[in-house]
């Protein structure tokens, strides 16, 4: 698991919110358990949404047109070239 850096920021905005969250006056541990779960719903969404941009983008999208690439091919721009 490799971090980079909008992992060490959403470390910090989640410890932000901890910290945030004690000051109101909510007790430490009910504070960790809503930190935690914020960071790995976070992360979650983070996981879903990449491997749907995976799966809709494909091979790419044709510079042209804006459709998705098929087979090295845009359906569109080659279709209309025959």
């Amino acid at each position: 698991m490799a971090f980079v850096r909008r992992d060490f920021l959403l470390i910090a905005g989640v410890l932000f919110t901890l910290i945030g969250l004690m000051g109101v006056g909510l007790p430490p541990i009910y504070a960790i358990i809503i930190s935690i779960v914020i960071y790995f719903g976070i992360r979650v969404l983070i996981g879903r949404r990449k491997k749907m941009i995976e799966r809709d983008v494909g091979e790419g999208i044709c510079a042209k047109c804006g459709s998705k690439i098929k087979n090295q091919k845009c359906p569109i721009c080659d279709r209309k070239k025959s």
